[in-house]
């Protein structure tokens, strides 16, 4: 059935078969029979080239434990384009990496006000990203399911709100 759909639409448009996906805007596509993987390790390499932490040190977790930030912090003030370029940048490698969607929410919620204090907080998140550069998302053919899920269950620590 799919090849003779794949066949109409050849004679219908101009396309050709180019086999499987290897790169899709930025994301790149690893398959093979009952399995997928998805990532953004050339990405994030250019992110971490264009903000100069092409060779900070890595570390093991994107956020501080018990971090607290505030919207009129304490010391000198950042460019906000260069802030909101890097936050922009983070969030499009939250496709395939949801283990720093906490933490690039909570460093976007400080952009109209950020500090050279506050920015400690997204160059943690690329000096995680440099230690964990080829993690992505593995999709798998499996009848044995599993859901694991984390939540932030300091909701009484927003400063803020």
């Amino acid at each position: 059935m799919f090849n003779e759909f794949k066949d109409v639409m050849v004679k219908e448009f101009k396309m050709t078969d180019m086999g499987l996906m290897l790169y899709y805007l930025g994301i790149e596509v690893k398959q093979k029979k009952d399995e997928i993987f998805i990532s953004q390790e050339s990405y994030a390499n250019e992110i971490l080239k264009k903000f100069k932490m092409e060779n900070c040190k890595p570390i093991s977790t994107p956020t501080e434990y018990g971090i607290k930030m505030f919207k009129h912090e304490e010391g000198e003030s950042v460019d906000p384009t260069f802030f909101k370029s890097l936050v922009g940048s983070l969030c499009y490698q939250t496709c395939t990496r949801p283990d720093i969607l906490h933490a690039v929410g909570l460093v976007s919620r400080y952009m109209e006000s950020l500090t050279t204090t506050n920015f400690k907080a997204p160059k943690r998140i690329l000096r995680y990203l440099k230690g964990t550069i080829d993690s992505g998302l593995f999709y798998s053919v499996s009848n044995d399911y599993k859901l694991v899920g984390y939540s932030d269950s300091d909701w009484g620590g927003d400063i803020d709100n």
